[in-house]
């Protein structure tokens, strides 16, 4: 068995995550509990605007800081980061946005979660583009499938960095790298990936991405990063409201200049409370370190996946270097059938996986450990 790297002397897992001492919680890729950081940032800002209104929190000032570390957070400018409700809005502004012309085609998966395929059947509906879903081979994709699939009339390739009922990882630098060699537009759903493996939009060539702060940033929903490349922000149109021009604090001025950078994608007031939560688990994830929570993370899910295949559960997610993620989906060897029979009997033992798609799907974070997958596969059914 494989070390697991050691956390900080100073962070005690029970005491940012109090769920640990109730529940064994392998699910991070669906609805993750917050951390305790984030809890105390809601409660701060609750408490400020319950006894002083927004005489004293300075909660706009806080959010500038937030814009900064989500932009540190994935190698980006703070002036190409906006804030959204979710990953869909984000996913949505550049669907909505672009100006497209029939014939345009967009390369994505068939097996995307919805957030990243209704958005492209509704523009395909709209205005006669091509949309091509390209299909998983047990479990994975190749960069080369990619790519094949890209014609002169490709506009947008759009991924899911990690796809959600699989974990497998596209290898996003390479099909960036050739987006962008062909002048074709690359657009990520990111909310599998950020806070769990590594993320740089300049490595990978990015031009849009989105992904809410409510799995693997162990943040509250409701409050999502949106990085556009800025060169193109001007190539989307916002939806208007007041908060997107240049003078939105003057009420009585009628400008209608756009903000020059990607906050002209924030139409109107922010979910403070969400966004100070956000900012305070990125925080937490940065004193950690990033790259000792992709490898504690890459031990556990390593770990999960020798321990399934021993009680003889067949493993879906790919093993191969580069394409694993914070998820394993594996199947039952009595079937599919019986997978909802077995999430009902582990959550009755306070362990929490979920099914997707026909799948089993565990999700450990880097808080978790060894004694939390030794748990999981004493439980399930032989």
């Amino acid at each position: 068995m494989e070390a697991i790297a050691r956390l900080p002397d100073d962070f005690n897992p029970a005491d940012e995550f109090p769920i640990t001492r109730s529940w064994t919680f392998l699910n991070h890729a669906a609805v993750a509990p917050i951390s305790r950081s984030a809890h105390q940032a809601v409660v701060e800002f609750a408490d400020q605007a319950m006894h002083d209104a927004y005489l004293t929190g300075k909660w706009y000032t806080k959010i500038e800081e937030v814009r900064e570390s989500a932009a540190a957070l994935i190698g980006a400018k703070k002036s190409e980061i906006a804030f959204a409700k979710n990953t869909s809005e984000g996913i949505a502004f550049v669907a909505a946005g672009l100006e497209w012309q029939k014939g345009d085609e967009i390369v994505s998966t068939s097996v995307g979660y919805p957030s990243m395929v209704y958005p492209w059947m509704d523009v395909a509906q709209r205005f006669g583009v091509k949309h091509v879903e390209l299909n998983e081979s047990q479990g994975r994709f190749t960069a080369q499938q990619v790519l094949d699939a890209l014609t002169p009339r490709t506009r947008m390739v759009a991924l899911s960095h990690v796809e959600f009922a699989s974990g497998f990882r596209h290898d996003l630098a390479q099909i960036g790298r050739h987006c962008r060699d062909r002048g074709i537009l690359f657009c990520v759903d990111a909310i599998q990936s950020i806070g769990v493996v590594p993320v740089n939009v300049v490595e990978m060539n990015i031009d849009f991405l989105s992904a809410d702060g409510h799995k693997w940033l162990l943040a509250p929903e409701g409050a999502a990063i949106f990085y556009c490349r800025e060169e193109l922000t001007s190539l989307l149109r916002p939806e208007m409201g007041w908060m997107n021009v240049i003078n939105a604090n003057d009420f009585g001025k009628r400008d209608f200049t756009l903000k020059p950078d990607a906050r002209r994608f924030e139409c109107g007031s922010h979910n403070v409370p969400g966004v100070l939560a956000l900012g305070a688990s990125i925080r937490l994830l940065q004193r950690i370190s990033l790259p000792l929570v992709h490898q504690r993370v890459s031990t556990l899910t390593g770990y999960l996946r020798q321990r399934l295949a021993e009680k003889k559960y067949r493993v879906i997610s790919s093993a191969q270097q580069g394409e694993t993620s914070g998820i394993v989906a594996f199947e039952s060897p009595h079937g599919p059938q019986a997978h909802a029979s077995i999430v009902h009997e582990l959550e009755r033992q306070r362990i929490i996986i979920a099914e997707r798609v026909g799948r089993l799907r565990a999700s450990p974070h880097f808080y978790n450990n060894f004694a939390d997958i030794d748990r999981l596969i004493d439980v399930l059914p032989s």
